[in-house]
């Protein structure tokens, strides 16, 4: 009794950051909010939350940690960059990963301006592809809040339901 009141606690603590994680880009939000969800399931034996729910929660969020990952590369594709700025977005956003919010702020932005100045297009022009790239990135996050509302929608819609 007392481990599953714990559990359901950790399970809610991992929930609320996990929204909090959704716009903060230094917490993997999707992905504790997912974690929270099957804990609580667990310990409520799956009665109200079973394997279709889960797979289907899951599903939203595996699709919102992809389009979060990729949304700074459809930005730049969306402005005309060229190849090297798609590449640059790629890595600047895989690199700045690892330099914290500040690197995944910048990060995409500043693969996709230097991408595209190795092609030989001007300042301007790479500061726009640049721009695009952060919107992509905006945009992405935005995704990823809706989503992650969405699963801790269904998740409420299943234990009123279940």
């Amino acid at each position: 009794m007392l481990f599953d009141i714990v559990f359901c606690t950790l399970g809610a603590a991992l929930i609320i950051g996990g929204l909090a994680g959704a716009i903060l880009p230094s917490l993997p939000g999707v992905p504790m909010i997912f974690g929270g969800i099957w804990l609580i399931a667990a310990v409520d034996g799956y009665r109200h939350l079973g394997p279709w729910w889960l797979l289907l929660i899951g599903a939203l969020g595996a699709v919102a940690v992809i389009v979060d990952f990729i949304a700074g590369t459809l930005g730049a594709r969306r402005v005309g960059a060229s190849r090297r700025a798609l590449w640059g977005a790629s890595l600047g956003t895989f690199a700045g990963m690892f330099f914290g919010i500040p690197g995944i702020l910048l990060g995409p932005f500043i693969g996709a301006l230097l991408g595209e100045l190795s092609s030989g297009t001007s300042v301007l022009r790479s500061t726009h592809v640049g721009i695009g790239t952060w919107i992509g990135l905006l945009c992405g996050t935005l995704v990823k809040l809706v989503v992650s509302l969405v699963m801790v929608g269904l998740f409420g819609v299943a234990m009123l339901v279940g």
